[in-house]
């Protein structure tokens, strides 16, 4: 969710024996605020746990359409792009939420707009033509050059300090640690990223990349399919890599895209968050992200237009059948608190399979875990940091959290006013589903403490200059690759469409959840409606 693959883009034989640009430790300043607002928003899980009641309203009224999408995510947009872009205009989108998006949203203050989600798109490989097509629509790629290479709006990338790690009480560039490691340590990593190169460019007899974005055009020859069984820390094993930095950094890694560390996610996961992405598209920009102040909720609202005056937000579907070659789906209308027929001739559905489970009789969804996240957006005095730049991704060292981002990093005026800043955690745990009743239960204070206690690793005195905290929970952010998930039994049945006339896209069914996953799914859906 904070991520998407970055540190795959690294050229570590380039920077690990480059040293470390070493920072002093900065001793904070001010006075603490007289008042500390302390606000707490989330997905509209309330609405969502409705399904397992389904105590709703005889239906009032009948909306007919050619085409119904539920699920306003990455997924059901795209797959609206597509069918708009292949002339096909008859169609409705149905969304849970009071804006669309999913884990593409954004929220905003007075000082700056700020993710709810994900926050940054990386360079896509020059094979995924679909994602690159898009990026020149929305003026993100502005063509080629006489040589062909791509030529990008530079003001929509990251600009420098992009990143940093508070690592033996220093900040130092770049997030894999540097500073005083020892010659074993340098000589392991050297050692996990020569892997990596061979894994990023190994092909299948079929001339398949073995790990490719999207993940249905990976390789699924058995020597592949192997490393999905297996859990990334025991392979990490069987190839003895064992020093604290080296595991420290894949275990966040993992985190930072998948929710959960290298304890519970497979190794093909693992392997594939370094070796998915090719770097063969750009080779100006291989070091630079796609990000805006309100993350990935810029696609959103490119991805948007093809729906206006074709959705309707808060709208919960809770029963769905064919009848006579239509299919009729009821949703719930929680603005007006009536039920709605909608008739269609084929009904995507662009949700998550615990929501499906609910709605589809004798739909097997137990091998979906879903990881809990808290994003938190801190507001605060314009004294933070002294003369020290913060960078756009700050990461501290040994930390359950992931970091947190400068939301105004991107702003091309000078930041006179006060800070803000955003603060990722996933709860990687083997239990996602008792840490999301934990999540949900915790109050303001609990939260602050959990957040600030982490960030006082690096910052000890930031509640000086605190203003405002927001903190937002997410109980089922994004699917875990866990062993079997990606290409088991369960994840490839649910992707099958029931009699022609309903079909599937989410991350979930990839596995991964990423833009590129998402912005896949809902095509290949579409196409298969149409």
């Amino acid at each position: 969710m904070k991520s998407g693959g970055k540190y795959s883009r690294k050229d570590f034989l380039k920077t690990i024996f480059l040293g470390s640009l070493v920072l002093p430790f900065l001793q904070y300043c001010g006075k603490k605020g007289k008042s500390l607002l302390l606000k707490i928003t989330g997905t509209n899980h309330v609405l969502g746990h409705k399904l397992w009641a389904k105590d709703f309203p005889t239906f009032s009224e009948e909306i007919h359409t050619k085409y119904l999408i539920v699920g306003g995510g990455i997924s059901g947009l795209s797959a609206c792009r597509f069918l708009n872009q292949n002339h096909q205009r008859d169609y409705l989108l149905l969304e849970m939420e009071n804006h669309l998006g999913g884990n593409s949203s954004n929220g905003e203050n007075k000082f700056s707009k700020f993710p709810l989600g994900a926050h940054y798109l990386p360079l896509p490989n020059k094979e995924n033509t679909e994602i690159i097509d898009f990026l020149k629509e929305c003026n993100i790629c502005l063509g080629e050059d006489e040589n062909g290479e791509p030529v990008l709006d530079e003001y929509q990338m990251t600009f420098p300090q992009q990143e940093r790690l508070f690592y033996k009480n220093s900040w130092q560039n770049d997030v894999v640690p540097q500073k005083g490691i020892s010659s074993e340590v340098q000589q392991e990593m050297q050692r996990f990223f020569t892997i990596i190169d061979q894994f990023r460019l190994k092909k299948d007899s079929h001339e398949k990349y073995w790990f490719a974005i999207p993940v249905h055009d990976s390789s699924r020859e058995d020597e592949v399919l192997n490393l999905e069984k297996i859990l990334f820390k025991d392979w990490l094993h069987e190839q003895n890599f064992k020093s604290e930095e080296l595991l420290w950094l894949l275990d966040y890694s993992c985190r930072d895209d998948y929710g959960l560390g290298i304890d519970y996610v497979s190794a093909w996961a693992g392997i594939h968050y370094f070796a998915g992405r090719k770097n063969n598209w750009s080779k100006k920009y291989k070091d630079q992200v796609f990000t805006w102040p309100e993350g990935n909720a810029r696609l959103t609202k490119h991805l948007s237009k093809y729906t206006e005056g074709k959705n309707l937000t808060q709208h919960l579907v809770f029963d769905i059948k064919i009848n006579e070659n239509k299919v009729e789906v009821l949703s719930f209308d929680n603005i007006q608190k009536r039920t709605k027929k909608i008739v269609a001739e084929k009904v995507l559905f662009a949700a998550p399979q615990f929501v499906n489970e609910r709605i589809f009789k004798n739909r097997n969804t137990k091998s979906f875990n879903y990881v809990p996240w808290l994003l938190t957006t801190i507001t605060l005095k314009n004294e933070f940091g002294g003369d020290e730049e913060l960078a756009w991704d700050n990461v501290i060292y040994g930390s359950e959290g992931l970091g947190y981002i400068y939301d105004q990093h991107q702003n091309v005026n000078q930041i006179l006013g006060e800070k803000v800043i955003t603060y990722y955690k996933s709860f990687s745990t083997r239990d996602c589903r008792k840490a999301r009743k934990k999540l949900y239960s915790m109050k303001e204070d609990q939260l602050k403490s959990l957040v600030l206690d982490d960030l006082k690793k690096a910052h000890a005195l930031i509640e000086e200059f605190i203003i405002e905290i927001q903190f937002h929970k997410i109980g089922h952010a994004m699917i875990a690759p866990v062993p079997n998930q990606i290409f088991g039994e369960e994840t490839q049945k649910a992707q099958e469409s029931i009699e022609g006339k309903i079909f599937f896209a989410h991350t979930d069914l990839s596995g991964i959840s990423i833009f590129e996953e998402a912005f896949y799914q809902g095509i290949k859906a579409a196409k298969q409606m149409i």
